[in-house]
């Protein structure tokens, strides 16, 4: 009796683990044994039944249990209850039988013991049945047992920290465990058999369609941050590698500069890879800007930067919500350095930290380039005047000294003066043209004496009618075409002509020293370096030193505004964060909207500041009035356009004029007037006391709301407002016919400039006023 009861309590546990039921029949395995004990199970529910078949087949009933380890256990038990159990009956029977006999001093009829025989050995084979039966499933449940664990260890492989690897992507989880980052594999599946894990690196060798070098790697650089690197070589020689990004529902910022600039990220169609290199977005409105970094940006808290070495592509899908990154090296401007069968490799890291800020400001310090210097302090004060815009090619030595009169005129401050376009003889030249400028070195003195300094503008391009062409193909200055025996002709907006090698450092050094020259000669502050896009070289074409990448060009060229520094402008940069000049956005139509208008303005500037580059200058105020490209059906920028766009340009960095105030009317020279001293006064401290800050930290000048509301999702989507460092906030007005406009305060008390107070934050003013005149700001109130 006692280990009947004994049996009993442990056919109970099997029972409720394989979760077997006399009504209810078979359940998933394990799921009624959380939290519960058999109690009093009664033993019909199975050893009932003394018909050996039936055990047979209720036992094999319980193979169909759902769950691996609940399985394993269940067969053990009931194989070790089921054999016992049989052979005791087994063995009373054959007593009984053996024992009666005796007892009767006889066996009985014939028939009798002939039945008695065939009904043991029926047994017997029963037996016989139910114990290879229970062999078979004792080895199931051993081999079920070993697949668990080996499944086990294998999941256990394939996570790393807070990163999911899958076959075709892996996922990223913060520290509460919510998921900020999803990448998918769009050029193979991983082999999962393949991948194996040693200390903090997951490394898999196979993939669906051949040999792959897979890895990825756990650093953790402080304690808020955690990052993970990534790298897909393809094995195969000519197969691209492809990942896709999902945006995961958050907002994305970086990139680039576009002709089309949002804030945050916008996508829009589909677009396949196409090479991430530096182009001119105001000629090509589809392509990559002249100011790009490999470095995007999420409201999760993510950042993820792209390797230098990649051989790097950008498309996107809009219906998918993706960014495709894409290396490949076939119909490709990237270059194989090691020979024509080199392997395309991804690699990328990617950051999680705590919010969007602190994560950027780790990215910046850890990644970019930082000036060594702050520019020209008279540049940040007071506007520079341009001759682009307003005379274009047409300028010459008169319209020039009476720009500069009415400039004083007016009452004007000058930081100095940008002469711009044709003022040499031909595109290429390195002296002044003698009918338009008669007498330069006269010029200049005059121009010095009125306290005017004076900078030239210069490009990377000689034009074949040029006097420095011959020159430049006689010294092998210019970059070739394949066979290098020949100049490589390029077009670009003023002609047909060379383009500069700055690969080569015979070229620097002569490219450097005409510079040199106009400086000494004339007493030129600086030099405003036009051009310099990889758009602009030809498809097929050799340099000195070999591009593996070919805004390396781009970056080349940018460094040769290093010896000019205090007052050089550029238009393009890559890897150029450490120059210590301006970069200026490019050339702007004279709109409102957002391709290349007044709205692009404070989503390119952001953008831009994300990326590094935090000395800015936002481009002629009205933009540049090129024909069929402007709002206006006179000569001049639309008159409410330009006083909006004049107060916006008051509070950014620096400040640049080209069409000036007194082509309209006495009140728009009066709020140029008042602009550019709230300029001075106002803005100018703010952003040098900053711009001496971005020398150690890289942190930008100009900042998005969310710097400040990291956990405000209105601030990640506001792109009419910004901010200038954490106290002075900016909203202009972007829309023509309006004297009022919304405004979203982030969380804090803020004073506007009218001596309002709001404090109670966050919050929208809905229908602020804001005159024509005026301009929304607001100040952190202590």
């Amino acid at each position: 009796m006692r280990a009947d009861a004994i049996r009993v309590r442990l056919l109970g546990v099997v029972r409720v683990v394989c979760g077997f039921r006399r009504r209810g029949g078979i359940q998933k395995a394990g799921e009624n044994f959380k939290g519960r004990w058999p109690g009093k199970l009664q033993r019909e529910s199975f050893w009932s039944h003394n018909d050996i078949s039936t055990r047979i087949h209720l036992g094999a009933t319980l193979v169909h249990v759902g769950s691996i380890v609940p399985w394993s256990i269940c067969l053990i038990f009931f194989y070790f209850f089921f054999i016992k159990r049989t052979l005791s009956n087994l063995v009373t029977t054959m007593y009984q039988v053996v024992l009666g006999g005796a007892e009767c001093g006889n066996i009985g009829p014939t028939g009798n013991a002939a039945a008695s025989k065939r009904k043991r050995g029926r047994e017997g084979h029963r037996l016989i049945g139910a114990g290879m039966l229970g062999v078979v499933l004792l080895i199931v449940a051993v081999a079920a047992w070993c697949y668990y664990t080996a499944s086990l260890k294998k999941a256990d492989q394939l996570k790393t920290e807070l990163l999911n690897l899958h076959k075709d992507g892996f996922v990223i989880r913060n520290q509460a465990g919510v998921v900020v980052f999803r990448m998918a594999f769009r050029s193979g599946t991983l082999d999962l058999d393949s991948c194996s894990k040693k200390g903090v690196i997951l490394s898999c060798d196979r993939s669906d369609v051949g040999k792959v070098n897979f890895f990825i790697q756990v650093v953790w650089p402080r304690d808020t941050v955690m990052c993970y690197r990534v790298r897909w070589e393809e094995l195969v020689p000519g197969r691209p590698v492809e990942h896709a990004m999902d945006y995961n529902g958050s907002h994305w910022y970086g990139g680039d500069e576009r002709a089309t600039q949002h804030w945050p990220l916008s996508i829009a169609g589909q677009q396949e890879p196409e090479p991430f290199i530096t182009s001119d977005v105001y000629s090509n409105r589809h392509k990559f800007g002249g100011i790009l970094e490999r470095y995007w940006l999420s409201s999760n808290a993510v950042a993820i930067k792209i390797n230098d070495s990649v051989p790097f592509h950008l498309g996107w899908d809009e219906v998918a919500q993706t960014m495709r990154f894409q290396a490949r090296y076939q119909d490709s401007p990237y270059k194989l350095l090691q020979g024509p069968q080199g392997h395309a490799e991804l690699s990328y890291r990617v950051c999680v930290g705590s919010d969007i800020t602190s994560i950027h400001k780790y990215m910046v310090r850890r990644y970019f380039n930082k000036p060594n210097k702050v520019p020209s302090e008279a540049v940040f004060h007071h506007p520079i005047w341009s001759t682009g815009a307003l005379h274009k090619s047409e300028v010459s030595q008169e319209n020039l000294l009476t720009y500069v009169a009415n400039i004083q005129k007016y009452g004007f401050n000058c930081s100095h003066l940008e002469l711009v376009d044709c003022y040499t003889s031909n595109y290429g030249d390195f002296d002044f043209d003698p009918i338009k400028f008669p007498n330069a070195t006269a010029m200049f003195l005059q121009l010095k004496a009125d306290g005017i300094l004076v900078s030239l503008w210069t490009h990377p391009f000689a034009n074949y009618d040029s006097a420095n062409f011959g020159e430049g193909v006689r010294k092998g200055l210019f970059v070739r075409e394949p066979t290098g025996s020949l100049p490589a002709l390029v077009r670009w907006w003023n002609g047909i002509g060379a383009i500069f090698d700055f690969t080569n450092p015979e070229t620097r050094d002569w490219y450097a020293s005409q510079l040199r020259a106009l400086k000494s000669k004339y007493g030129v502050a600086s030099f405003k370096f036009d051009a310099g896009e990889t758009s602009y070289l030809p498809r097929q074409f050799s340099t000195f030193a070999p591009l593996h990448d070919p805004s390396t060009f781009t970056r080349r060229y940018t460094e040769m505004a290093i010896p000019f520094n205090e007052r050089a402008e550029l238009r393009v940069g890559y890897q150029s964060q450490n120059i210590s000049c301006f970069f200026r956005l490019i050339d702007r139509d004279s709109v409102w909207g957002y391709e290349l208008g007044l709205k692009s303005l404070i989503p390119t500037v952001l953008t831009i500041s994300i990326l590094g580059y935090q000395f800015i200058l936002p481009g002629t105020i009205g933009g540049n009035m090129y024909l069929n490209r402007t709002d206006s059906s006179r000569r001049l920028p639309d008159r409410e356009l330009y006083i909006r766009w004049l107060e916006l340009s008051a509070f950014m960095p620096a400040m640049q004029f080209s069409i000036p105030p007194w082509e309209y009317d006495d009140e728009v020279v009066q709020i140029a007037q008042r602009f550019t001293a709230l300029h001075e006064t106002l803005v100018a401290p703010r952003v040098l006391e900053l711009a001496g800050e971005v020398l150690d930290t890289g942190d930008p000048i100009v900042r998005p709301l969310w710097w400040i509301a990291t956990d405000d999702e209105a601030a990640y989507k506001i792109d009419s407002q910004f901010l200038i460092g954490d106290d002075l906030m900016v909203a202009p007005v972007l829309e023509p016919g309006k004297q009022e406009r919304d405004i979203y305060l982030p969380a804090g008390k803020w004073q506007s400039y009218k001596g309002e107070y709001f404090d109670k934050g966050p919050m929208y003013l809905t229908d602020y006023p804001v005159d024509l005149d005026e301009i929304a700001y607001f100040v952190w109130a202590q």
